[in-house]
């Protein structure tokens, strides 16, 4: 029997495929030719709303700021005139029943009496306003920390910012590749462009994200970084 049929055949599909091939790619651009817009689109919204959120939450911080400082200076200031030290109230009480007790002996009993009832209720009060005092001292502590917790959070928010707009401009600068002639795309090597990506990063998770790194190794925060505002 003759191979011919087999030949014709093979030669039939061989030119499919060859046919093939400038379809998928026209159709892989056009794909992408889509779809990019739309991404960069999506990008560009998500970013600039983070930034405006973040601009308002740090203008309302600003304005939170001035009175956290006062509230911080006061409550010092309360737990110094309490305390023990020379010139607190509990010092000054204390000092005012040292000069006292000599006198009491060559009082009438019953002026002695009402001094000592004085004085008790005297260091009773100081009692109540050091337990006062001391709560107040340490919810505003805690309040500070929690603050400067936040501030690192609108940091990190700046690094996402940051890493939103450079993934932005990298889609609209493909997009505009696809749109130019096919000998400029041609230039292009897909090691270049990823060697341009990589050299506009500011942060060293970016650096490792893009090479894949799976060393299992975290970047360690760090908040002196020239990225964190």
């Amino acid at each position: 029997m003759s191979n011919e049929p087999d030949q014709v055949s093979t030669a039939s599909v061989n030119v499919a495929h060859s046919g093939a091939a400038p379809d998928v790619s026209a159709a892989l651009v056009a794909l992408t030719s889509a779809v990019l817009p739309v991404w960069g689109r999506q990008l560009a919204t998500s970013r600039t709303q983070s930034e405006v959120a973040v601009a308002e939450m740090l203008a309302a911080f600003a304005e939170i700021g001035p009175h956290l400082n006062m509230a911080t200076r006061q409550s010092a200031q309360i737990s110094a005139a309490l305390d023990q030290g020379e010139g607190g109230i509990a010092a000054l009480a204390k000092a005012c029943e040292q000069e006292l007790a000599p006198l009491l002996p060559t009082l009438a009993q019953g002026a002695a009496d009402g001094i000592r009832r004085v004085m008790t209720m005297i260091e009773q009060s100081v009692d109540a306003l050091n337990k006062v005092s001391k709560p107040f001292e340490h919810e505003t502590q805690m309040i500070n920390q929690q603050v400067e917790r936040m501030y690192v959070g609108f940091q990190y928010q700046d690094r996402i910012s940051q890493m939103m707009t450079l993934l932005h401009e990298d889609i609209q600068r493909l997009i505009s590749v696809m749109a130019s002639p096919a000998g400029a795309v041609q230039a292009l090597t897909p090691q270049a462009w990823l060697n341009r990506l990589e050299s506009l990063y500011a942060m060293q998770e970016q650096r490792q994200e893009h090479s894949a790194d799976t060393s299992g190794t975290a970047p360690a925060d760090n908040n002196d970084e020239t990225t964190f505002f």
